[in-house]
């Protein structure tokens, strides 16, 4: 099964992982034919675009999919296996796709079941969950919070992972455990095997069913059982590797544990990776939260020094003992929040981030105690002290949180990032260790990385490897021989702690477990999935280079997104998710349009990819960046976007962008009187005859120029703004040129305007504003920078920066202004200024009509009443900003209830996007509209004209700026 010893001849070279051109157009004809019979066309993936777009996960595989299906119900599950079975071609099952190990891919029938395979429902008053596989696992925490409770699997991708993922991978995390894992908390199961047989493990009957419909694999299970139980030997060694975290291979220790054929495959399911059967709902066990914390970063003179302290922690019942060794440590000694000591630290030295947690305040002090008592005979280089205060904890977690983040973010252009778990035995981890690092120096990977949950002995490390040579790929190959031999045999760990075995460890199963055990799980495989169409060359594979097959080259693309690892975080935030592409799938496809140009001349698939990248990548990116809170390396997708956009545009189309701008004052007249001749026809000859000329206009000319006319598409703002004085003023108002075009929605006040309501409530507060005489055709620049204008952008950035530093007075003042996006965009633009208008710039005090009101009117103003709820929209800027906490506070002051849509993100609007994709609001709105249609709520409110207009075209409920709520309460 193994390959020791080999040579760089003895392993195959790095096969060219560019798409094939059989695949150029599309699925092939007689598999689209058959899965058109089951699936809708809308469901039906079968373009190249689509189909290289789902073939990465967060690993470092790549296998191209003949097909992607996104399957709605047990009912097509059960004929897509039909149809796998009939054409001979295997079938994967994907959900969030941030596997590390290559499980959620395949070169068959790929099935997503994540979009419609979402839900969460408490039961026993959150004593356990049922859910749904593709919700993420941070959602189904959410839904618990309230009870006081929480899922015990914790894994670090807990924000995009999904619970079918959790489950199919018997994920652990940072504090689970072994005893908190899927495995041990999960209740009950719904299930479809490769047959077709439904099974819902908790329905009355559920074991007769199963024994009726399923005779051949209970006698099997039956058999298998029998067999485990009555070799003493290979009973004792699975008993001992499941005593520490281990998910290589199949579960064994189900055949030991549970009596039943039912509850045994229950348990062998989980882990399994997709292999065996579908998993279509789970119910778990939950666990206390415990919100009451100790923290402490302690560090150590070396790394076996370090490892040898772990048992005492354990023993005195901390919940997480994270270990990072001194390269780790120095990825992220720079970076804000991580303590300076850090930086100090000499070579060779360790660190362990220890942490106690209890579910009331009155068990800290006892905590107190034992973490001292503890920490007292330990060798460590600085003095200690766990500390309760969130600040300090944040910072101790800053180090560990970062890391994958930094060294991520510094790997060499062409390379990928390896991320491995291993377990040894606990009282042995510190020489195993020891003789990782020294493998590591044997095969020259000198920036190799050791952390992880040391309670539980479970160690990840990170290695950049190229892909790109033979050789490469050979000393990656003798590197996994070495390791497998290290940690399996000479320490009797485990492979694979936590992420599955995927296809990175499939060929060393045997290594760990020996033939015995391996048999066990190829006659489970068999009786389960006779046919092999599930998964295949997951968990058990018959190749023996099967680890460095189907490598995914990383070629060097703009410097933007080169970083990306592809890993999936950013896709639950992004707002295309549900119509075209994610940040992910774009860079996946402008990696394989790279790779594709590397074959020479043009080739159909390259002209296949480069037909449908502009709409499916460019066009319907919001540009919102809320990717790049997401992602581990900071990628902001939305600056590649951009950087195209720009690339795209003409001589002409720049220097039209230019005269815009500078005709700006002239541009908004005829906004607001385009605006209201529009109403007037919408009023007499209805909205359809607008929305038709509108799109005869795209038609004609650039469609990602010309506007639809909307329904929601509100009133022009009155030409007049209100009038202020600059004597006395507190600040500067600069009512943003969104609020100085747009007015009033249908059937909502016209007065006040939102300047008018703005001035009155800083009035009230004796704060009072004053708005410039000339704001008219100044601009934050926005408009010109999203849309990658250049000459644009720059024009109107160093016009708002000369006008607001003499309007301020050289900074005496702050500058107000009334839009999320328009603020953040302000302060991203020195950039793009002149030398003189930087130091102008740095000058200037910029706030958001959020701060200024957070932080200076309202606790000033005296609320006279209050509404009994409202629903809230944070937009992105004030994510960015980080100052969303902020416009929840002002609601909260204001309404008895204040509900944000458990999936509120960016609406997709996206400045005037909305106004040429409308389809893009309509699909990033849709998760808030449904969680929405649940509440009835007194008040809607948003911070950000255009998200406003978003909102109320997508959730069909009056969205309107907080401002105006606020001037009502307080008059």
């Amino acid at each position: 099964m193994t390959v020791m010893g080999a040579t760089p001849a003895d392993v195959p070279g790095p096969a060219p992982d560019a798409a094939p051109q059989e695949l150029a157009g599309g699925t092939p004809k007689k598999l689209a034919s058959d899965l058109a019979e089951i699936i809708h066309p809308d469901r039906l993936l079968t373009r190249p675009i689509d189909l290289v777009r789902f073939a990465s996960d967060g690993s470092f595989y790549r296998l191209l999919p003949r097909a992607v299906v996104l399957a709605d119900g047990v009912g097509e599950i059960r004929q897509l296996f039909a149809c796998s079975r009939r054409a001979g071609i295997p079938l994967t099952f994907r959900a969030a796709g941030t596997s590390l190990c290559g499980q959620a891919q395949g070169d068959g029938i790929l099935v997503e079941v994540k979009r419609y395979w979402q839900g969460v429902q408490v039961e026993d008053r959150g004593g356990r969950v049922r859910v749904k596989p593709g919700t993420i696992a941070a959602r189904v925490n959410l839904e618990l919070r309230r009870y006081g409770t929480t899922i015990g699997p914790d894994p670090a991708s807990i924000n995009a992972c999904t619970i079918g993922g959790v489950l199919a991978d018997n994920s652990s995390g940072m504090c689970c455990g072994v005893e908190h894992n899927a495995y041990h908390t999960v209740e009950s199961l719904t299930f479809v095997l490769p047959s077709g047989t439904v099974v819902d493990t908790a329905a009355p009957g559920a074991e007769r069913r199963f024994a009726e419909l399923e005779p051949h694999l209970v006698e099997g299970l039956r058999g298998l059982q029998r067999a485990v139980r009555a070799d003493a030997r290979l009973a004792a060694r699975i008993r001992g590797k499941y005593q520490m975290k281990n998910t290589t291979g199949y579960g064994l220790n189900a055949f030991l544990d549970f009596d039943s054929p039912l509850e045994v495959f229950t348990h062998l399911l989980i882990g399994s990776e997709g292999t065996l059967a579908f998993i279509a709902e789970a119910v778990l066990r939950t666990i206390p939260d415990e919100p009451y914390r100790l923290t402490s970063l302690l560090l150590f003179p070396d790394l076996h020094t370090a490892c040898a302290e772990i048992i005492p922690f354990r023993d005195a019942g901390a919940r997480a003992v994270e270990l990072l060794d001194r390269a780790s440590l120095r990825a992220v000694q720079d970076k804000p929040g991580v303590p300076a000591t850090i930086a100090t630290l000499p070579d060779g030295a360790a660190g362990l981030l220890v942490e106690f947690r209890a579910s009331d305040a009155s068990g800290i002090a006892g905590l107190q105690r034992i973490a001292a008592d503890t920490i007292a005979p330990m060798r460590l280089i600085v003095p200690a002290e766990f500390s309760a205060e969130p600040h300090l904890q944040a910072r101790y977690w800053a180090v560990r949180q970062g890391l994958f983040t930094s060294v991520g973010a510094a790997r060499p252009s062409g390379t990928s990032v390896i991320l491995e778990d291993v377990t040894f035995p606990v009282d042995r981890l510190a020489d195993g260790a020891v003789d990782l690092t020294t493998l590591f120096a044997r095969h020259g990977y000198a920036e190799g990385v050791i952390f992880g949950h040391a309670k539980d002995g479970n160690l990840h490390f990170l290695l950049t490897q190229r892909f790109d040579t033979g050789g490469e790929v050979g000393r990656y190959a003798r590197f996994m021989e070495e390791l497998a031999d290290l940690v399996a045999n000479r320490y009797g760990g485990a492979l694979k702690g936590e992420h599955g075995t995927g296809r990175n460890m499939a060929p060393f199963v045997e290594t760990e477990w020996g033939p015995q055990a391996v048999a066990v799980m190829r006659r489970l495989k068999e009786l389960a999935d006779p046919d092999g169409i599930l998964n295949p060359g997951v968990i058990l594979n018959p190749s023996a280079t099967a680890h460095i097959e189907h490598l995914k080259s990383a070629p060097a693309m703009e410097p933007e997104a080169d970083r990306c690892i592809e890993c999936g975080y950013c896709e639950p935030v992004c707002p295309s998710r549900d119509l075209t592409t994610t940040p992910r799938q774009r860079i996946v496809l402008r990696r394989e349009i790279l790779r594709q140009r590397s074959l020479g001349d043009p080739t159909p698939m390259l002209t296949a990819l480069e037909r449908d990248y502009d709409y499916d990548a460019l066009q319907t990116c919001a540009g919102d960046g809320m990717c790049e809170l997401a992602c581990p390396v900071g990628i902001n997708t939305g600056t590649l976007v951009r950087r195209f956009r720009r690339d795209g545009h003409s001589a002409r189309a720049e220097k039209v962008a230019r005269q815009v701008a500078r005709s700006w004052a002239a541009a908004e007249r005829v906004a607001r009187g385009a605006l209201r001749a529009g109403r007037l026809t919408a009023a007499t000859a209805g909205d359809r005859v607008l929305i038709g000329l509108t799109e005869a206009a795209r038609t004609i000319g650039d469609d990602e120029l010309v506007p639809r006319w909307l329904e929601q598409t509100p009133a022009a703002a009155p030409a007049k703004l209100p009038a202020t004085s600059r004597d006395g003023a507190a600040a500067v108002y600069f009512p943003a040129c969104i609020n100085r075009i747009f007015g009033a929605d249908r059937g909502q006040p016209a007065h006040p305007s939102l300047p008018e309501a703005l001035v009155a409530v800083a009035q009230r507060a004796g704060l009072p504003v004053w708005i410039p005489a000339d704001v008219a055709g100044a601009c934050c620049a926005t408009p010109w920078h999203s849309k990658g204008y250049q000459d644009g952008n720059a024009l109107m950035a160093n016009r708002i920066a000369e006008r607001a530093y003499r309007w301020t007075q050289g900074g005496r003042l702050a500058l107000v202004t009334d839009a999320s996006s328009c603020a953040y965009g302000l302060h991203g633009t020195r950039p793009y200024l002149t030398p003189q208008n930087q130091r102008r710039f740095d000058a200037l005090t910029l706030l958001d009509s959020v701060d200024f009101v957070h932080d200076l009117l309202l606790p000033r103003l005296t609320v006279s009443r209050t509404v009994a709820s409202v629903a809230l929209h944070p937009v992105c800027s004030l994510h960015h900003a980080g100052t969303e906490d902020k416009l929840r506070a002002i609601a909260a002051a204001i309404a008895e209830e204040v509900f944000v849509p458990p999936s509120a993100g960016c609406c997709g609007f996206a400045g005037d996007r909305g106004f040429l994709h409308p389809e893009l609001t309509a699909s990033a709105t849709a998760p808030m509209a449904g969680e929405l249609a649940g509440h009835e709520c007194t008040a809607y409110l948003s911070s950000n004209r255009t998200c406003e207009i978003g909102m109320q075209r997508g959730t069909g409920q009056p969205y309107r700026s907080f401002i105006f709520l606020l001037e009502e309460l307080t008059r």
